[in-house]
């Protein structure tokens, strides 16, 4: 292996350049951040606490359930995670904004488990059993924001949802169903991840309410062809994991805004991909790493980050990337990845570097 391919591989090991990691899909695949400076509750430090819950009994005055720790630093937080919890019977501190239920074995929600709670912020019951909710549980929580149901057993979006959430992630469901009515009235959503569910479509008018909608993560679904009614407002959309027969020219095209995409294990091959499927000037990344592709395809110059490892390229097309010839005419690839595929560089065109003349890395 020549020097210099084996410091690109090394470094495409060193870098993490587009997956998530383990703590990441503890929340659902994307990073859960809480500001501490607003005197809020560090999600990011649940798992390993190391405080000892008698400590918080001692020192916090306040009323807390049997079940539950109370900070004193953080007085509107209940901490109920991983006890064994079956069900919420206890009567909740009216205080309570942020709600922590997770890794536990709870199947059921009474619509009265949050009758005395009338400000909570945050609810997070990822890792429990639930097949549902109770649509009456949140209709009266119109400062929720925050929703986390991930790694649950429901099979579809809950219905009763309050109209101000900004995140909802009910991420490894499953849900085979989204519904018209169950987002209809989500217009500040601004993440929804759906990812690890049944879904074989998303119909007509289910998320086209969604106004705000700037993540939409689908990967890991039974989805067949990319859904043509998403939110035009869409930034970031994720379908990897899918089983996607081909991309056509308007697959995109309404997403004026789209800046990342991701692609990735969805057996795409270069015959069934339009050359103006990504013809999109505001894209900035985009995944189609471990698909069927034989060829380079047709990317908009201003794109920065381009995945194409593992796939079965042998044709590098410069056109690809550069339209015209000319000093003005250049991509502003920063990173390329072509490592397990069919090239070398030597196979490279001679005149590649005047191309992608900003490109930081490339792996082959």
């Amino acid at each position: 292996m020549a020097p210099c391919h084996y410091i690109a591989l090394l470094l495409s090991l060193l870098t993490p350049a587009h997956g998530t990691t383990s703590e990441d899909m503890d929340y659902g695949g994307v990073p859960l951040w809480i500001n501490r400076l607003l005197g809020e509750p560090s999600v990011m430090s649940l798992q390993g606490r190391s405080m000892d819950p008698s400590w918080f009994r001692a020192t916090n005055q306040l009323p807390c359930p049997d079940h539950c720790e109370c900070p004193i630093q953080w007085p509107t937080a209940l901490y109920c995670d991983s006890r064994g919890l079956v069900n919420v019977t206890e009567t909740l501190p009216q205080r309570t904004q942020y709600l922590f239920l997770q890794g536990n074995n709870i199947s059921t929600l009474s619509s009265s488990a949050l009758s005395n709670v009338t400000g909570l912020r945050w609810l997070i019951l990822d890792h429990n059993r639930l097949k549902t909710l109770d649509p009456d549980l949140l209709q009266d929580q119109s400062d929720l924001w925050h929703l986390f149901v991930n790694h649950n057993r429901l099979k579809s979006v809950p219905a009763g949802l309050p109209g101000g959430l900004r995140q909802l992630r009910l991420a490894h469901n499953r849900i085979s169903s989204i519904g018209r009515e169950a987002l209809s009235k989500l217009h500040r959503l601004t993440v929804l991840l759906l990812q690890g569910n049944r879904l074989k479509a998303v119909a007509e008018g289910e998320v086209i309410g969604l106004l705000s909608l700037n993540l939409l993560d689908l990967s890991g679904n039974l989805l067949t062809s990319v859904p043509k009614d998403l939110p035009a407002s869409t930034e970031q959309l994720y379908l990897s994991n899918n089983s996607l027969s081909s991309l056509d020219r308007d697959s995109f095209s309404r997403y004026s805004g789209l800046k990342y995409l991701r692609l990735g294990h969805c057996g795409l091959r270069s015959p069934h991909i339009h050359h103006a499927a990504f013809n999109l000037s505001s894209l900035i990344e985009l995944d189609l790493s471990y698909n069927k592709l034989e060829t380079t395809p047709t990317v908009p110059t201003s794109l920065q980050y381009l995945y194409l490892e593992a796939n079965q390229i042998q044709e590098f097309n410069l056109t690809s990337f550069c339209r015209e010839g000319g000093p003005m005419s250049y991509s502003r690839m920063q990173v390329l990845r072509l490592e397990g595929n069919g090239l070398a560089s030597h196979q490279l065109p001679p005149d590649w570097v005047y191309c992608l003349r900003v490109l930081h890395r490339l792996y082959i």
